[in-house]
């Protein structure tokens, strides 16, 4: 099965699931959440998120997204992006994430 992730506060997890839908900020100021394929998960964590706790990884199944999804260049890569909230039923897992004592990622769990 092909998979997306992306990385967000447990409380923003939570929200969404006493909603119904995933939103973030970025769906509202760029029109899009940005998602990673899973080779760039640790890059996106680093960049995005160094020793920052509290966060959770929720994996994605495309192919149950109801909002739009786009393979984009960003930053010399190709990232997919969801145009509109993510469907909870899309997401198949969500496992918490934490960098190591230094704040650095260097791996996650796997699942799916």
């Amino acid at each position: 099965m092909e998979k997306i992730l992306h990385i967000c506060p447990v409380n923003d997890w939570q929200a969404a699931l006493k909603d119904g839908l995933y939103h973030t900020a970025s769906l509202a100021t760029e029109g899009f959440i940005h998602c990673s394929k899973p080779e760039q998960i640790l890059d996106v964590a680093n960049r995005y998120f160094p020793g920052v706790n509290g966060l959770v990884l929720l994996w994605i199944d495309p192919g149950k997204l109801v909002a739009e999804l786009r393979y984009e260049n960003s930053d010399g890569d190709v990232y997919p992006h969801v145009y509109g909230p993510i469907n909870l039923e899309a997401v198949f897992a969500v496992t918490e994430i934490s960098p190591e004592f230094d704040g650095v990622f260097r791996s996650f769990p796997k699942s799916g």
